[in-house]
């Protein structure tokens, strides 16, 4: 079987994590020939989310720092450590179906990446604010204007990889930019990328993302990764990382 590890950047979760967890579809993944771990990557929660993640045999690393892009790049590197075939990450809010890794895994060639696209009729029509819906999709347009590289939702946070191109990418992302910065090293890196239609749901718990400031890093992320392709290089947990994992 080839080796998946299920990736949730997590903090303060505890109210949806132990759905998301019981709604992974472990036996429907080892029917396709996978074999499924799922780690977890804490952002030093003050709720139950660590020791949710624990008791459910997860697991569980707690993060230098805080932030999205630091915990993805944090599981990325124990990936490449553990040599996993491919990675499969989504937020674990109950917003995203895990099932849907079941459709996007089989469509998964060597070297590639998947994005789920929520902007499309599968979604909740709560799930996602006027204001936000109308960001989503100015930054999709300004990310395809700034690369060329088609991709429908560039904020998405449900993404399949291949093990080679995780391997390929330079990130030094530290928080919501990551996905966006994902992007435009799949641009710079010629990282083949497809979209796939997923579910998205209202999320469970407070929000972390705020509109007009995230949406402005995001958009500042792709502008600086449109002019300095290459990221800074630095050690993992002090500042705009890299990861040590390609050096």
């Amino acid at each position: 079987m080839k080796e998946l590890m299920i990736l949730l950047p997590v903090l303060n979760e505890e109210e949806g994590l132990e759905s998301v967890l019981g709604a992974i579809p472990y036996q429907p993944l080892m029917d396709l020939g996978w074999s499924p771990s799922v780690v977890i990557v804490d952002g030093k929660s003050s709720d139950n989310s660590r020791q949710i993640g624990e008791n459910a045999g997860c697991e569980v690393l707690v993060q230098p720092t805080k932030g999205k892009g630091e915990a993805i790049r944090v599981g990325f590197e124990y990936a490449i450590k553990k040599d996993f075939d491919a990675v499969v990450m989504f937020d674990a809010d109950q917003t995203y179906h895990p099932s849907d890794m079941l459709n996007m895994l089989p469509l998964l060639k060597k070297g590639q990446i998947i994005v789920g696209n929520r902007l499309t009729n599968q979604m909740h029509p709560h799930a996602m604010t006027a204001q936000n819906w109308i960001g989503n999709h100015l930054l999709t347009w300004s990310a395809v204007m700034l690369f060329g590289l088609e991709i429908h939702d560039v904020c998405s946070g449900y993404w399949v990889f291949d093990k080679a191109a995780i391997r390929q990418m330079n990130l030094n992302s530290m928080d919501f930019e990551i996905e966006a910065e994902m992007y435009a090293e799949c641009a710079v890196a010629n990282i083949h990328l497809k979209n796939y239609p997923v579910q998205y749901q209202p999320r469970i718990g407070e929000p972390k993302l705020g509109s007009i400031r995230d949406g402005s890093s995001i958009l500042k992320k792709l502008i600086i990764r449109r002019l300095f392709p290459h990221p800074v290089d630095a050690e993992l947990g002090r500042g705009k990382l890299s990861l040590h994992s390609n050096q």
